[in-house]
């Protein structure tokens, strides 16, 4: 019986992982420490409540976030190119449903967070949703 306990408590911890539990470790993007608060409501964030719409939002991160509806809920990432130093040319830019890293040209489907024949994905941040209000912090 204590081993049968013993067994169940050791595959709870190893299957228990919280499901947001991501690595957004990267080696050319720092850390820094940030909670943003994002209103839907107001006009420049409104086009969040649709589906497949992304804004850029500056100030935060390394280089800014792409906050993304997948329609289903909500990504948010670094919008610094994940494979190449911080420059004047790695902030990404929004095009439909991708990022586009300047000094590459390498495209990021903003569902996944990846591109096609790139070592890093971009660096992807917590979402919490309270109402109309999305909350993005590191």
């Amino acid at each position: 019986m204590k081993r049968l306990l013993l067994m169940l408590i050791i595959a709870t911890t190893l299957l228990g992982c919280d499901k947001e539990n991501f690595n957004n470790r990267n080696p050319y993007i720092p850390n820094y420490g940030f909670s943003v608060l994002i209103n839907t409501n107001l006009p420049s964030y409104s086009q969040l409540t649709f589906a497949s719409n992304a804004i850029y939002y500056p100030n935060e991160g390394a280089l800014g976030l792409i906050i993304f509806n997948t329609g289903s809920g909500y990504k948010a990432y670094d919008a610094a190119c994940p494979n190449q130093p911080i420059s004047s040319c790695s902030t990404m830019t929004i095009n439909g449903i991708n990022a586009v890293c300047g000094c590459d040209d390498a495209e990021y489907n903003l569902f996944t967070g990846q591109a096609p024949n790139t070592e890093y994905p971009m660096k992807q941040y917590r979402v919490e949703v309270t109402g109309d209000v999305i909350r993005v912090f590191n």
